[in-house]
């Protein structure tokens, strides 16, 4: 995921978000195509800008430090020559027009000083759009998980009769590759599967897909593509597993 930043886009992390922003924001950033996560530790939050120059972070400025200490950190990160390159922007309960002017004009943050009593809706529409403003989608269309090392994450369906199982290794808002059990001799110019069933460590999603065909280096693993008709209420299941799976692997990422 880090080899061309240009191409798959920005990590983007928040640093300890209120719960609404955990809980329902990350949905919609997700479901948008940011590659978002959560950090509840501020000193292994400047270790990942390091580590993935360009990267944007948003920090809660209620949580965590005394304001003196966050307005020393946000010093740090831009006069620090391994995150000078990381952009910033805060989220913040407080409405004091001081305050947001010390971020704003004097320390020239470039992602906004968020003020969450505005609500959901509006929060999020500002984070979207300073989002945007910087490229941090990149030329994706969407975010890809890794979920190889999970288990629980299975697919099955049915063709005339005849069941096929398999171990699904990544999942996008656009479909998935999986591991099969045998081979399939659906032809990629065929309908689409129906009722295709996805197990996504807890989540189940029925849903039609099409066959897109077979990995060069592997042939038992196939490459499905949902259908167009896919329900918001199963596309909100597929986000929140690439969710897990996004914070799993920032999670014990090693910096």
């Amino acid at each position: 995921m880090e080899k061309n930043l240009d191409h798959i886009g920005k990590k983007i992390f928040l640093l300890y978000p209120h719960s609404v922003i955990r809980d329902e924001m990350l949905d919609l950033l997700i479901m948008a195509g940011f590659e978002t996560y959560t950090i509840l530790d501020e000193k292994r939050a400047k270790k990942f800008m390091a580590k993935f120059p360009g990267s944007i972070m948003f920090i809660n400025i209620d949580e965590g430090l005394r304001e003196c200490e966050w307005e020393a950190y946000v010093k740090n990160l831009q006069d620090d020559p391994m995150t000078k390159n990381s952009k910033i922007g805060i989220m913040s309960y407080n409405q004091d027009q001081g305050l947001m002017k010390k971020y704003l004009i004097d320390m020239e943050i470039p992602c906004g000083y968020i003020q969450l009593k505005l609500g959901l809706k509006e929060s999020t529409q500002i984070i979207l759009k300073a989002l945007n403003a910087n490229e941090a989608r990149g030329k994706r269309q969407c975010i890809r998980a890794d979920c190889s090392d999970d288990m629980h994450a299975t697919v099955n369906y049915k063709i005339d009769k005849e069941i096929y199982n398999g171990k699904i290794l990544d999942i996008s808002s656009a479909g998935i590759s999986a591991k099969f059990d045998k081979l399939s001799n659906q032809p990629m110019t065929a309908p689409p599967i129906e009722n295709v069933q996805l197990k996504l460590h807890g989540g189940l999603v029925m849903a039609d897909m099409h066959y897109i065909g077979q990995r060069k280096d592997n042939k038992f693993v196939q490459i499905l593509l949902f259908d167009s008709n896919l329900s918001d209420s199963n596309k909100l299941v597929i986000h929140r597993y690439i969710k897990q799976r996004l914070q799993k692997y920032i999670n014990t990422l090693k910096v």
